[in-house]
C-alpha cells in the first residue's frame, strides 16, 4: 500500500484517511473545501476531534453547541495561526462555509471526558526551527502542553528551496523518555498551487523506504520511519501534521547518519 493519499480535484472532501484505510490503529485525518454557504456533516462517535479553520470562515454545530463565524485566515500561507475547535467527541457535528473555506479534521480515540473548547489563535505558541536552508515556521495548534486524549496537531510553512522535518527523525517506539510511538499524516499545501515537494519515508533496515512527489493537497501516512521533506526552489510548503499514539508525548530519535549537522 502506498504512503501517498491523492487529493480529490472536485466535492467537498478533499482526502480522507482512517485508522482502517491507514492499517494503524489511532490517526484519522480528513480535509474538506466548502463554497459560501455550503454545509458538511461529520459521523465519528467515540472519536475526538480537532477542526483546523485552515482558511476561510465556518460557523460550527455539535449537540447543544454552536461556535459562529471561526477563521480569519485567507490562505494558510497568512503569516499567522488559525482558528481551532476541540471537540472531545465527533458525534454529530455540522460545519456550515460563512465563506470560501477549507477544515482539516484530525481526529483520533476519546472518550469525552474534556469539555468542548475554541483554541484561539493568540494561545497558540510559534517558533522558527532550525537553521539557514532548513529554516522553517511552527505553529503548535494542539500540544502536549494543552488538554487531549490523544490527538497532537501542528502546522508548519517551509520557505521555497529548504528541507523541513530535518534532519530526518522517527517517533515509532514506545521507549519513553527518549522517544515515544506516534502514528502521523502530513496534509501538504503548496504556493503557488501547481508546485510539488519530495517526502522520504523509511525506516533503518530500508524494510519501509518510499520517496514521495507530493502535490498541492495530498497526504502522506507516516506508520513509522524517518520522514523528511524537501521544497523545490519557487515554491512554498504549508503541511498540518497530526500525530496520536499509546502516549500524548512527542520524544523523537533523529537519524544518526544525519545528526551530524546539529553539531556544527
Amino acid at each position: 500500500m502506498s504512503l501517498l493519499v491523492k487529493a480529490s480535484k472536485a466535492g467537498p472532501t478533499i482526502v480522507d484517511v482512517t485508522p482502517a484505510s491507514a492499517g494503524w490503529r489511532y490517526v484519522g485525518f480528513r480535509a474538506h473545501r466548502l463554497a459560501p454557504g455550503e454545509r458538511t456533516s461529520i459521523s465519528m462517535p467515540g472519536r475526538e476531534l480537532c477542526i483546523v479553520v485552515l482558511s476561510g470562515r465556518v460557523d460550527v454545530r455539535a449537540g447543544s453547541n454552536e461556535w459562529r463565524d471561526l477563521g480569519d485566515r485567507a490562505s494558510v500561507f497568512d503569516d499567522r495561526p488559525p482558528w481551532a475547535l476541540y471537540l472531545p467527541d465527533g458525534a454529530g457535528v455540522e460545519l456550515v462555509a460563512r465563506t470560501a473555506a477549507e477544515i482539516g479534521v484530525a481526529s483520533a480515540p476519546g472518550g469525552g471526558r474534556l469539555p468542548p473548547r475554541v483554541i484561539d489563535p493568540a494561545t497558540m505558541k510559534r517558533s522558527v526551527r532550525g537553521t539557514g536552508s532548513n529554516t522553517r515556521y511552527v505553529c503548535d495548534i494542539l500540544p502536549e502542553t494543552e488538554a487531549a486524549e490523544h490527538l497532537l496537531v501542528v502546522e508548519v510553512r517551509t520557505p521555497s528551496g529548504h528541507s523541513s522535518s530535518y534532519p530526518p527523525h522517527k517517533h515509532d517506539t514506545d521507549a519513553a523518555p527518549r522517544e515515544t510511538q506516534l502514528e502521523e499524516t502530513y496534509y501538504h499545501r503548496l504556493n503557488p498551487g501547481q508546485g510539488f515537494a519530495f517526502q522520504r519515508v523509511y525506516t533503518d533496515d530500508r524494510s519501509l523506504d518510499e520517496s514521495l512527489a507530493v502535490e498541492d493537497r495530498d497526504v502522506v501516512m507516516v506508520p513509522r520511519g524517518y520522514h523528511p521533506v524537501v521544497v523545490p526552489h519557487g515554491y512554498e510548503s504549508y503541511y498540518l501534521n497530526v500525530m496520536a499514539g499509546p502516549r500524548r508525548v512527542w520524544h523523537f530519535h533523529n537519524d544518526p547518519a544525519h545528526e551530524w549537522m546539529l553539531k556544527r
